[in-house]
């Protein structure tokens, strides 16, 4: 824990010092955004022709499950860890993904652990983005069936490389960014998503082979992040799925992405202090049973999902409606069978503090929506005795959003936000706000889960903001303590984890755009 709590301290930045980090960038050393493993057999999976049928609206309410195939599979991997387009300035082009990144670099890979299908043998394979194929790292029968495995692993140096020491949030931030846009994905094809915490990440490293040290010779290794169950049946025990493995046959060698390296001991570190063993089954059931309020998009969620976009910049200028506004925040409170908040067995605890700037009907000020009952207390106690929580004239009864001053504060929401104007020019911002020491008391890997919260709390922004006719992005670069003193926070008993910003975006008509898929045309299409 000791370990977790420096770091901690040490990654943030302060008013007066950005945390350890390069400096300048070297960019003969950026690492390869696509990770591949020469001699594993590629299979090719099937893009999406078109839309899939769901609507996004419909995506929160049951559904028909489609059955397990290749093409099914393909089209859960596209809408979540698949390219979104093709961007191009110049000489210079890059890929967008419907999972986002800090800086684009993408350390999150993803690998699919599937029983036997009718067109695909049962095995691990790693998911290949940029060839929209899963490569078989190891075939075997695995017994199991109703669902698959999802795993999530994360590649350090793609984001110490830019940022340095605070790269290991920034990791922990994609794997949440990639878990909820995983629940998303699976409810366009109707399947539930469940993570399974029991899991440790020494069967994780086993599972996915990331733990055998000559398939990752002169190549950078992977940490193991988090595995999911996809689909309405019964996962299958940690166990059971290492014993079926233990006569498997690997195959495939890691690529490089860098040809040379800087070395940041405090990750190692961090990353070694915060490892999670097996642990006892969790169960939690949301206290909230109200329907969730309707949005406004009727358009296909497949296209929506593609569509989203980190906004760059904001007008100044784009207020949002109140019942959009509404509908934001209902789509943060989790319910039993709500995405993505289904996914997780423990109860909420990140809360945001929002900074309006514009939402018609609402006044300018600072905010709190306290995710679950207990946590208002526990806030008010901790923050300065001078803030009114006070209810919110035309907001839902059951959304408990509080009123804590009116106040302008674009000044302020930029100046935390490392000066950034995306802060202030939009139309609310926030910094979500996590129960820090008591839930590190169950152990130091807690601390990878409340950055994992943090991310899926972004995605749901990322994808309410879309549907609402706006954009959002998330904003990693922010002064820690700035934030707390401000909110008369003391100790560690809540931590700032990640903002994130939502408003009328400007389009750089300078960036080129391009199909995402355009390179695969002679690819088979599937409904």
């Amino acid at each position: 824990m000791d370990a977790v709590t420096r770091y901690h301290e040490r990654s943030k930045h302060r008013l007066d010092r950005y945390a350890p980090g390069p400096g300048e960038l070297d960019w003969a050393t950026q690492p390869d955004p696509f990770r591949r493993y020469a001699g594993a057999p590629l299979i090719e999976l099937p893009l999406i022709a078109g839309e899939l049928p769901a609507a996004y609206e419909a995506l929160f309410q049951p559904r028909p499950a489609a059955p397990f195939t290749r093409a099914s599979l393909g089209h859960l991997l596209e809408l979540a860890l698949g390219l979104a387009a093709w961007k191009a300035y110049g000489t210079n082009r890059w890929a967008l993904r419907c999972n986002p990144s800090s800086g684009n670099l993408h350390p999150t890979e993803g690998y699919l652990i599937a029983p036997e299908l009718p067109d695909l043998a049962g095995g691990v394979y790693h998911y290949a983005s940029r060839e929209h194929a899963l490569e078989q790292r190891a075939a075997c029968r695995l017994e199991f069936s109703g669902g698959v495995l999802l795993a999530l692993t994360g590649i350090h140096w793609r984001e110490a490389w830019k940022y340095g020491l605070r790269a290991y949030r920034y990791c922990q931030h994609d794997a949440g960014h990639a878990l909820a846009a995983l629940a998303y994905a699976a409810a366009c094809l109707g399947w539930p998503v469940r993570l399974l915490a029991p899991w440790g990440d020494a069967a994780l490293a086993a599972v996915t082979g990331i733990d055998r040290a000559a398939d990752f010779e002169g190549a950078e290794t992977e940490a193991p992040e988090t595995v999911a169950w996809i689909g309405p049946g019964a996962p299958p025990e940690a166990g059971a799925v290492l014993s079926a493995l233990g006569s498997a046959r690997w195959q495939g060698r890691a690529s490089a992405l860098s040809p040379g390296h800087v070395d940041w001991p405090e990750i190692a570190q961090v990353a070694a202090a915060a490892r999670k063993p097996a642990t006892p089954p969790a169960a939690w059931r949301p206290e909230r049973s109200e329907a969730l309020l309707p949005v406004a998009a009727a358009e296909a969620a497949s296209r929506l999902i593609r569509r989203r976009r980190s906004a760059q910049a904001f007008d100044g200028r784009t207020a949002i409606p109140a019942p959009a506004f509404w509908r934001m925040l209902d789509a943060l409170l989790p319910r039993a069978d709500s995405i993505p908040w289904a996914a997780l067995p423990w109860a909420p605890r990140l809360h945001p503090v929002i900074f309006v700037h514009r939402v018609e009907g609402l006044a300018p000020g600072l905010y709190c929506l306290p995710r679950r009952e207990a946590a208002e207390a526990r806030l008010q106690a901790a923050m300065r005795r001078d803030w009114l929580w006070a209810g919110v004239p035309g907001c839902p009864d059951h959304i408990p959003l509080r009123l804590l001053a009116p106040l302008d504060l674009r000044d302020f929401a930029a100046a935390v936000a490392c000066h950034q104007d995306i802060a202030a020019d939009s139309a609310f911002s926030l910094a979500m706000l996590a129960e820090f020491g008591g839930p590190l008391d169950e152990g130091p890997w807690v601390y990878r889960q409340l950055y994992w919260e943090a991310g899926m709390l972004g995605q749901v922004l990322y994808l309410e903001a879309e549907a609402a006719g706006v954009q959002g992005t998330g904003i990693g670069c922010y002064f820690d303590d700035a934030v707390h003193t401000a909110l008369g926070l003391e100790g560690r008993a809540f931590q700032d984890l990640y903002h994130f910003t939502v408003g009328g975006a400007v389009t750089d008509l300078r960036l080129v755009s391009e199909p995402p898929y355009a390179h695969l045309a002679d690819r088979a299409r599937c409904p």
